[in-house]
């Protein structure tokens, strides 16, 4: 049985938002850290947090 990592969605239910440093519901993939020799990651803020930094949920730029 082999297990793959899928990959991080654009939205999810519930998370961590990174913004605030803590879990929130509805949070929004933000950016997506590439890199080239190992894992990347994935940063993603809730709905308030992204209307007090003027954030743009990745999906939409």
């Amino acid at each position: 049985m082999t297990t793959q990592a899928s990959p991080s969605p654009a939205w999810a239910a519930y998370g961590w938002c990174a913004w605030h440093g803590g879990y929130a519901e509805g949070v929004r993939l933000i950016t997506v850290h590439e890199q080239g020799s190992g894992p990347g990651g994935s940063l993603f803020a809730c709905g308030p947090c992204r209307e007090e930094n003027r954030l743009i949920p990745f999906a939409d730029q």
